[in-house]
């Protein structure tokens, strides 16, 4: 009980910090409008009759879609300890209004036949693309706008109920489709309504101050020098995080926790289509994709109050150690039956999980990370974080059925979580080792 009282009064300590609240209205401001972006773009390559509902065309569908994250990914750490991240969250949402709103003009007027179709593709590609970008500058501005002993509060607050952001808007989404007959304006309408949250998220970031969210040491050069700078820089941020021991291990077991939440990922799509849904109702099948992730986000917002809470008896890793045997339970419930209730439920306690498991790694990691690194840090857990999916996404091609269930692949899903619960609870280390910062020995970071 004293330990709830305590975590109360630092949400309530957090909304007095304007920095914070700044920050915090672009993220939920900004993740609605993914949610809304996002629904568009699944109906499109996953739920339209014209595409094939099999677990290689789906795998396939959502391995492209991920594959320029990985890419993304390294230039994003590089830039984000060079460039203000105001300044990135601003441009970065303003880019995203000229894309969707360019989308929804071929939609509108081109149609999805033949050059229509890749081009909304490729766009797609390149917002999502953005989007991993300013979420990457949003954890490594966090630590900017809050002190130290409030930071593990607000990494539960900030990307549990900014991935409620996400799955209120997407519901929104659906509610406007619902309400527009099929055709053009249909296919649209998320996409102009994205839009315009986009620009309203650009308008809040300006807000904030040009040098609030850092980086503190901004590196200076041309751009040519830092483009052909990247790869060394990353290789700097993973020798760093390896040296600091905690956390790039928490960095490497949240891979193969998203790499096994990948696998499950293409499967819940399969079995809300294929299974869940009558053949060939598409809308009926994305209903119950949409009822699995609002079950998933259910489960998230669970991970706002129960994280701060019972962390603070476990410390960061033993939570983490905790939350896969959780998602280890979620896999041997769906080996059961593939009913929607048993479905539901387990979504729940995956979400449940994996928000848990991330708000305790994204602490460890600022945490543990001296600023001028933390960019290239986050940067290297998305570059993990996407190739997980991808990887995920061709596993699942020759692994997951059609129909998108079975027992054997969801225990051995199970057994995969307690593995790596093992390795961590029973080898990992749980205090950063000290490293010399930048090659200056008079700045050591412990």
């Amino acid at each position: 009980m004293g330990a709830l009282v305590e975590t109360w009064h630092d949400l309530r300590a957090l909304l007095r910090l304007e920095g914070f609240r700044r920050l915090f209205a672009v993220r939920l401001v900004s993740q609605a409008g993914d949610g809304m972006f996002q629904v568009g773009l699944a109906a499109l390559l996953f739920f339209s009759p014209e595409r094939a509902g099999t677990a290689t065309g789906v795998a396939s569908a959502f391995a492209v879609m991920l594959a320029p994250f990985t890419i993304v990914g390294p230039f994003a750490g590089v830039f984000l300890d060079r460039w203000r991240r105001r300044q990135v969250l601003a441009y970065g949402n303003a880019l995203r209004v000229l894309i969707t709103a360019a989308m929804a003009a071929i939609m509108l007027t081109v149609g999805l036949e033949g050059s229509g179709d890749v081009w909304v593709i490729l766009l797609g590609l390149l917002a999502l693309s953005v989007n991993r970008f300013l979420l990457a500058a949003l954890s490594a501005s966090l630590p900017n706008v809050v002190a130290g002993p409030y930071l593990l509060t607000a990494n539960s607050l900030t990307p549990t109920l900014g991935a409620g952001a996400v799955f209120l808007g997407g519901g929104v989404a659906l509610a406007i489709g619902l309400g527009i007959p099929a055709g053009p304006a249909h296919d649209a309408a998320a996409l102009v309504c994205a839009a315009v949250v986009f620009g309203v998220a650009a308008l809040l970031a300006l807000r904030l101050g040009r040098d609030q969210l850092g980086p503190e040491h901004p590196a200076r050069g041309h751009l040519t020098a830092e483009i052909s700078a990247v790869a060394r820089g990353l290789v700097d941020g993973a020798r760093y995080l390896t040296a600091r021991r905690t956390p790039g291990q928490a960095l490497l077991v949240m891979a193969a926790h998203r790499f096994l939440y990948g696998v499950v990922f293409i499967a819940a799509i399969l079995i809300s289509r294929n299974l869940l849904a009558e053949p060939g109702q598409t809308s009926a099948g994305l209903a119950n994709f949409a009822l699995v992730l609002a079950a998933t986000a259910v489960g998230g917002a669970c991970a706002v109050v129960i994280t701060p809470v019972l962390s603070r008896l476990t410390g960061p890793q033993g939570w983490i150690v905790w939350m896969l045997l959780l998602a280890a339970a979620s896999q041997l419930l769906l080996t059961t039956t593939p009913s929607r209730t048993i479905v539901l439920v387990g979504a729940g306690l995956l979400g449940l999980a994996a928000q848990s498991a991330k708000i305790a790694v994204d602490t460890i990691v600022q945490r543990d990370t001296h600023d001028d690194f933390r960019g290239r840090a986050f940067a290297f857990f998305d570059v993990l974080y996407n190739a997980a999916f991808v990887g995920a996404a061709v596993l699942a091609a020759w692994t997951v059925p059609d129909e998108g269930w079975s027992r054997g692949l969801f225990l051995v899903l199970a057994l995969a979580y307690v593995g790596v619960a093992a390795l961590l609870g029973f080898a990992g280390a749980r205090h950063p080792a000290p490293v010399t910062v930048s090659g200056d020995p008079a700045r050591v970071d412990r």
